[in-house]
C-alpha cells in the first residue's frame, strides 16, 4: 500500500471511529489529517486535502481548538493561521477524555445526584424499581468518574501497567 492510500485509509478510519463515538465525522477526519501531516496546514490545505467547504473547515478547527486537540499557529511573514494537532496518543487519549468527561459524566452525575434524594413510598414497586436503578446507574457513573480521574492524573507507563496487572 503506498503512503497515499495509507493516509486516506486512516483519515476515513478515524473519522468512523469517532463517529462511533459520538464525535462529528468531519471533526474526526480533520483531526486524523492533522495528526499525520508533518506540518501545520492552513484552512485551505485542510479543505482540498478532505472536499470540504471554508465554513465546514472553520468550524471544526474551531472545535478542535475547543476540545484541546489542535492549536492554532502563526508563522512569520505569513498571513495564513495554521493548525497543528498534537502528535502524543496519550495526551490525545487524556484531552478527549476530559472533554467527554466535562461534556457527558459530570452533567449526568448532576442528574442522578438530584434523582437520588426523590421521595417515595418504600413499598411501592415503581419507587422501589426507579430508586433502585438511579442509585445504581449513579453508583456505576460515580466509579467511571474515578476511574477517568485516576487516568487523567496518571502516568502513561503507571496506567497500562496497571491495567495489564488487572488482565493477569
Amino acid at each position: 500500500m503506498e503512503l497515499t492510500e495509507a493516509r486516506l485509509k486512516f483519515i476515513e478510519a478515524w473519522g468512523k471511529l469517532g463517529s462511533e463515538w459520538g464525535i462529528n465525522r468531519t471533526m474526526a477526519q480533520v483531526h486524523a489529517l492533522l495528526m499525520i501531516s508533518p506540518e501545520a496546514l492552513t484552512t485551505e490545505e485542510v479543505m482540498a486535502e478532505l472536499s470540504i467547504s471554508r465554513g465546514n473547515a472553520n468550524m471544526t478547527l474551531r472545535d478542535l481548538i475547543d476540545w484541546g486537540l489542535v492549536e492554532k499557529q502563526h508563522k512569520t511573514g505569513e498571513r495564513k493561521e495554521f493548525f497543528y494537532a498534537e502528535k502524543d496518543v496519550w495526551t490525545i487519549a487524556r484531552r478527549v477524555a476530559e472533554e467527554r468527561k466535562k461534556r457527558e459524566l459530570t452533567p449526568i452525575i448532576k442528574i442522578l445526584d438530584q434523582l437520588a434524594g426523590v421521595e417515595g413510598d418504600a413499598k411501592d414497586p415503581a419507587y422501589k424499581t426507579f430508586k433502585t436503578t438511579v442509585t445504581d446507574i449513579n453508583k456505576l457513573a460515580n466509579n467511571v468518574n474515578k476511574t477517568l480521574d485516576t487516568m487523567l492524573k496518571a502516568e502513561e507507563n503507571w496506567f497500562f501497567g496497571s491495567i495489564l496487572k488487572v488482565f493477569k
